[in-house]
């Protein structure tokens, strides 16, 4: 193996688009079955009370004001002329159609919006969202973020999503089928897997069709019960350099044309407890792709610096 490759999302959509597009957060104003009694009231273990959407600009406002305030948030770094309106707090296909077409469409139909992103959950679809989704689909592509996370059940048993695999696979299925691009969304360091764990369900994620992945270092942040559970008794967390060979192992085991949308995350910093290296987001990556890089050079051998062992390939 002369070292793992992989597609990434700024490349994808320099390729699609000529430049580098910024997702805008906006927030639906939607629930979740694991928060409003359906399966669960208290969340997942890992969710805050903002539903993963800690980033995104108020639901009060009209979805066509949220992406104009989020625009303006983004102007310093942003340099671009498209935008892709993300979905993202709590799970953005439950509700009524009716109120999730309007919303939708005031993204979709936005003159500087490219892509429509969806973050929800395999369980909150039925024949009218599908509908929906394909014809948005029809107007500008339409992509669906998917909490997988794992697909151990011993691990969503101790995450308490409520999740069923076959769900998510009739899910990643049924919208393949209506062309229909889907993004999995994964959770690395779980202290009920073990490593070969963890790549059996990149295994699994490569056996379907899938477009692109999320990888996600497990953050421990204030005002959830992962949070809780971590003050009262904590458990071992990856550190840094372990974090970055397993995300090393994981691209391994993916296809090589499988967008990559994250390598790695960084938790709100006045929420995050721990690990508290997943804020220098620029050094993790810069340790990947070190590491990437001496893949490449030494091919299958392994490499010494300083008389230890720095990565073993």
């Amino acid at each position: 193996m002369t070292g793992p490759r992989f597609h990434s999302l700024d490349l994808e959509l320099k390729q699609t688009y000529g430049e580098k597009i910024y997702k805008l957060a906006l927030d639906g104003g939607m629930s979740c079955p694991n928060r409003d009694g359906r399966l669960g009231t208290g969340g997942c273990i890992f969710c805050s009370e903002g539903g993963s959407g800690d980033f995104a600009v108020s639901s009060l406002l009209p979805v066509s004001e949220q992406i104009e305030a989020a625009k303006a948030l983004i102007a310093p770094k942003a340099r671009c002329r498209q935008y892709i309106a993300y979905f993202q707090a709590y799970s953005n296909t439950y509700g009524d159609p009716r109120l999730l077409r309007e919303k939708y469409m005031q993204a979709i139909e936005h003159p500087d919006i490219a892509v429509l992103s969806i973050a929800t959950r395999s369980d909150c679809f039925s024949p009218a969202i599908y509908d929906l989704l394909a014809e948005c689909n029809q107007i500008k592509p339409v992509w669906i973020e998917l909490g997988f996370q794992s697909m151990h059940g011993k691990s969503h048993e101790w995450m308490h999503t409520g999740f069923q695999l076959k769900d998510f696979e009739d899910c990643v299925h049924k919208l393949h089928s209506l062309g229909i691009k889907v993004i999995a969304h994964t959770i690395l360091g779980l202290p009920t897997e073990t490593r070969e764990e963890t790549l059996s369900s990149m295994d699994y994620l490569a056996s379907l069709p899938i477009w692109g992945v999320k990888l996600q270092m497990l953050h421990v942040l204030k005002g959830t019960a992962l949070g809780d559970l971590y003050e009262r008794d904590s458990f071992p967390l990856l550190t840094m350099e372990e974090y970055t060979d397993l995300v090393i192992n994981c691209l391994e085991h993916l296809p090589p044309e499988m967008v990559i949308h994250r390598l790695t995350g960084d938790g709100p910093r006045d929420q995050l407890i721990a690990p508290l290296w997943t804020l220098h987001k620029r050094q993790v990556l810069n340790m990947i792709s070190h590491k990437l890089k001496l893949l490449d050079t030494y091919q299958g051998k392994e490499v010494k610096i300083n008389g230890r062992t720095e990565y073993d390939i």
